[in-house]
This record gives structure tokens, C-alpha cells and sequence, in this order.
């Protein structure tokens, strides 16, 4: 499980993505429970700005994990339109 959290100091971009990771956001007043921190990761913003909204988070967070594990264009198998 891979927690995304502006607590963390290891930038997404210098993680090691697998393919069966597990990317967890939340809401950044909440938390998390110190249960899920198998893995901080954060996405590094210039100091005095806003934080990203958790799906504009998710996005970059997916997008480089697919980049890295070479998923984001390998088919599923169960694409109907593929068999059209």
C-alpha cells in the first residue's frame, strides 16, 4: 500500500512503483492512520502554494505509476471493443 501525504519526504517521483501496488489519498486535514503508512510518498509542490485537489493528486500519482510498471498500454483481455 502506497499512502500519498504531504507528512511524507520521499517524492512520488523517486519511488519504485510495482505493478500490485496500492495507491491510498485522502483528505489532506484528516490523515491517516499510522497503520497505513507502509509507504509515504508526496507530491512536491513550490513552498506558498495551494495543495492539489485529491483527484488532480490520484492523476499524477496513477500516471506515473503506469509510466514505471509499463501497464498504462497493456490490454486487459477484457476489452469488448478490441473484439469488434
Amino acid at each position: 500500500m502506497v499512502l500519498f501525504t504531504t507528512q511524507a519526504s520521499t517524492s512520488y517521483l523517486d519511488f519504485r512503483f510495482a505493478p500490485d501496488d496500492v495507491l491510498l489519498f485522502g483528505r489532506e486535514s484528516a490523515g491517516a492512520p499510522e497503520a497505513v503508512h507502509a509507504a509515504a510518498l508526496l507530491i512536491p509542490m513550490q513552498p506558498g502554494m495551494r495543495s492539489l485537489n485529491v483527484a488532480m493528486a490520484a492523476a499524477l500519482a496513477a500516471g506515473e505509476a503506469l509510466r514505471q510498471t509499463g501497464t498504462m498500454n497493456r490490454p486487459s483481455g477484457n476489452d469488448s471493443a478490441a473484439s469488434a
